[in-house]
């Protein structure tokens, strides 16, 4: 190939291909060397430049392939193309062969061309760690180190290649490499670029100091050990390496710290608190898995237990059969696992060493349809803290059981029919507990077998109630129930003569057998023992004439109690050993039949006394105008000193029945508890009563307001009277709305007598309007004037005259330092 030096612009040589400016003087590679010309590869851009032996300035033996040239760029005036001219060879940089010792440090990104930064630092770029060894397509991740040589720090760039045995680098590590000069021509888009300095060879000297986090899992006297966030593994440290409030410190907060070596075991150093919540150990899955229990977790831990994770959970996931661990946490309550159990989890991974396991682990409702465990039936019979008791259908004893055991997370009550397992107790073999206790709907539990036969037979001997076979003189109140003693049915199957035991509590009707009467009854026999009673019992005709009666529960005292009559004009005594049934069950008000009968003195009392279903009390025929009225008498309840039982009720607003009067009971309060006092402003209704065609006051609602008089801590008094009392208590729970009463403030309330103590108190109390603001009262002014006319030098000022001189501790006279003015800003 020929060249002629003629044909280039401007007498062969400028420095842009336009053939204008300053030549400016270009660095690359000799890639290709023939016998009159070569090529160039640029260093500073990607471009492969043509030139001419003629164009080399010294002697052409010396140029080699490789060499690093210097040169100017014009363009050949026949081709037009850009060519190299006046080339010089560049003496080569000798490199030392000896290790350099460096640092890795801040990130850089793979780009098309190398950039440094623009600040000295110690350290340099490590290869990211996101891109995990690829790169956008022509681009190559590169890192860098730095190194110092005379005061000054330089920069190399890097590659995963450089890199020795594969090693990961991180910011700040400290490196040992070799220097090169990367003499080929770089691939397109590469950031290495040709005739660059570069490190190659790297290994790893040491590990940059980092900081670890991680939760403190236990604390001891003098030190604890912290759950590492990095590695499963735990770690120790004193507490003199805490910075912060030691007393603040405790198992669960977060932690960073740094790790140390002492005696040949790692510690952690200057320990100190993070934000609650930094540290995460595990990513919990939000979709919800199903599976089944393959291995529990043994409730007695063997010596040789070291895994923390023992249970087993088999479930399919991602249509491949997965058996994942799980732990005693795991789990989202306390309930029993047993092995099949049908289970709902999330997965757990752990980011340390992205173990998975089961956690959040729930029973599901099915469950007892894949274990097929045997499942009893019972009633909650006794509770107490945290514990209680189950009466078993098919056992005798009463099964222990926890409340941890419980599947549903609505409390049990005592009396609730439950289902449930029983397993051995694994602190004694011959004890059990009810475990995996679930709650099923009212009446599905039954400790008897009820025959569909129908019986009649009559009354062999008659059955005493419980409260009187316990004690005649004492109220079932204060003393508990013992059993009632049973009454005997005589009878006739298929010939044959048979007796039967029964009890008060199976009769049907309100109505007590009594001996001679015909029955109708079941036979009930008891699943657990065999044993059988006579149930639903009907009077069939009955040989004596005693009658029953209805009444309304007037009065409850202490062990006694009064009956309204049916017609409201009289009350009835009966003793409590002459209820049928639990007295504390009775409240004012109540509907009961009774049985007139006359005691010592031919005095008329009730007895048996039976609670019925609520009859209307006050009829049919209720008025729908309500009046106002006043009370001119109370019930014989509030005032026992009068003699007729009933109350009066006088209309005192205008119209035709001005200043008539009308009686009224117990049943005529539209709140049987309200305590109406002589005097009290009413609203009412008229009824008629049904026996008596009489008419009576009904639907009764007093009037009440009055002044709040004083408020103490948890309970005040208004101003109303009641009885001998000018005043009224309340309790402060009895406001309404969870208000403050001031001193002042206007009320409406009920008033209730206690039954058993006699005494009144208010209820219900509503706040109708705010008492006016307390006002500070001001000094007289004739206080005001003597004070501003005292001056100190006046003799008839007031002077305080020392009586007696005070003791001290020590019983000693007074004071042993003398008090001294104190000057503002001194301290002594």
């Amino acid at each position: 190939m020929s060249f002629d030096p003629s044909l280039l612009h401007n007498n062969g040589h400028t420095a842009f291909a336009n053939g204008t400016g300053v030549g400016i003087r270009e660095t690359g590679v000799v890639e290709k060397l023939l016998t009159s010309y070569g090529f160039i590869q640029c260093s500073e851009r990607q471009a492969r430049l043509f030139f001419h032996c003629s164009q080399y300035n010294g002697n052409l033996q010396d140029l080699k392939i490789g060499d690093d040239v210097e040169f100017e760029v014009s363009l050949d005036k026949r081709t037009g193309k850009p060519i190299a001219v006046k080339l010089v060879k560049i003496k080569p940089e000798v490199l030392p062969e000896e290790r350099i010792s460096g640092q890795v440090g801040p990130d850089m990104h793979a780009s098309p061309i190398t950039k440094l930064h623009g600040y000295i630092h110690p350290v340099v770029s490590a290869i990211p760690t996101h891109l995990d060894g690829k790169s956008a397509p022509g681009q190559v991740p590169t890192g860098s180190v730095c190194y110092e040589r005379n005061g000054e720090v330089f920069y190399l760039t890097y590659t995963p290649d450089d890199v020795e045995r594969n090693m990961h680098l991180d910011t700040g590590d400290r490196v040992s490499f070799y220097m090169e000069t990367n003499k080929h021509p770089p691939a397109l888009y590469s950031d290495c670029s040709t005739g660059a300095v570069s490190a190659r060879n790297i290994v790893l000297v040491k590990k940059k100091q980092m900081r670890c986090q991680g939760v403190v899992c236990a604390t001891k006297e003098a030190f604890g050990f912290i759950e590492r966030g990095d590695v499963v593994k735990e770690i120790f440290f004193h507490y003199s390496e805490f910075k912060g409030d030691l007393e603040a410190l405790q198992a669960g907060d977060d932690v960073e710290f740094s790790i140390k070596e002492r005696n040949g075991k790692e510690v952690a150093t200057d320990v100190r608190l993070l934000p609650q919540g930094t540290v995460i150990f595990e990513d919990i899955s939000i979709e919800h898995f199903e599976g089944t229990v393959a291995k529990v977790i043994p409730k007695v831990p063997s010596k040789n237990q070291n895994d923390p994770l023992p249970g087993r959970i088999g479930a399919r996931i991602n249509f491949s059969e997965k058996e994942l661990p799980f732990g005693e946490k795991d789990t989202k309550s306390k309930v029993t696992l047993l092995d099949g159990d049908h289970v709902r989890f999330n997965i757990s991974v752990d980011r340390r060493d992205k173990l998975e396991r089961a956690t959040n682990i729930e029973i599901l409702p099915d469950t007892f349809q894949f274990t097929k465990e045997s499942r009893e039936m019972g009633v909650i019979a006794a509770m107490r803290d945290g514990f209680g008791f189950i009466k078993c259908v098919d056992r005798d004893a009463r099964m222990f059981f926890h409340f941890s055991e419980v599947l549903e997370e609505s409390p049990l009550h005592i009396s609730d029919e439950v289902e449930f397992t029983v397993v051995p107790d694994m602190l004694s073999a011959q004890r059990n507990h009810a475990v995996r206790i679930k709650k099923l709907p009212k009446g599905t539990v039954s400790f008897h077998v009820q025959s569909e036969q129908r019986f009649i037979g009559q009354v062999d001997r008659e059955a005493t109630p419980a409260s009187a076979a316990a004690n005649k003189n004492v109220s079932p109140s204060k003393a508990k129930e013992k059993d009632a003693e049973e009454g005997v049915i005589a009878y006739e199957d298929c010939g044959v003569k048979l007796t039967v035991p029964y009890y008060i509590k199976d009769l049907e009707g309100a109505a007590l057998p009594q001996l001679g009467d015909k029955v109708e009854f079941s036979i009930s026999e008891v699943k657990r023992t065999g044993l059988q009673s006579a149930v639903s019992i009907k009077i069939l005709n009955r040989t004596g004439n005693s009658k029953r009666l209805l009444g309304f529960v007037a009065t409850l005292k202490d062990n006694f109690g009064f009956i309204e009559t049916a017609n409201h004009d009289q009350e009835i005594f009966f003793h409590y050993s002459e209820m049928c049934g639990d007295v504390d069950n009775l409240e004012l008000g109540d509907t009961v039949e009774y049985t007139l009968s006359k005691g010592k003195g031919n005095k008329v009392s009730a007895e048996k006394v039976t609670k019925v279903a609520p009859v209307n009390g006050i009829g049919e025929d209720v008025g729908t105008t309500v009046l106002l009225g006043k009370v001119t008498r109370p019930l014989r309840s509030v005032d026992p000193s009068q003699t007729e039982y009933q109350g009066l009720i006088e209309v005192t607003e205008e119209g035709a029945s001005k200043g008539q009067s009308y009686p009224f009971g117990i049943v005529s309060m539209a709140s049987k508890a309200d305590c109406l006092q002589k005097g009290e402003l009413v609203k009412f209704q008229l009824c008629t009563v049904v026996h008596t065609s009489q008419k009576m006051a009904c639907h009764i609602v007093p009037q009440r307001r009055a002044l709040v008089e004083s408020v103490k801590d948890q309970f005040g008094f208004i101003t109303y009277e009641v009885g001998e009392s000018k005043k009224l208590f309340f309790h402060v729970k009895e406001v309404q709305d969870g208000l403050e009463l001031q001193t002042g403030d206007e009320v409406e309330f009920s008033v209730i007598l206690n039954q058993r103590t006699g005494k009144c108190s208010a209820c219900n109390v509503r706040r109708v309007s705010e008492g006016p603001k307390p006002v500070a009262t001001p000094r007289p002014e004739r206080l005001v004037n003597r004070l501003k006319s005292i001056t100190l030098d006046d003799a008839s000022a007031p002077r305080l005259v020392i009586v007696r001189q005070p003791r001290g501790p020590d019983n000693s006279k007074g004071f042993s330092i003398e008090r001294k003015a104190r000057q503002p800003g001194v301290i002594d």
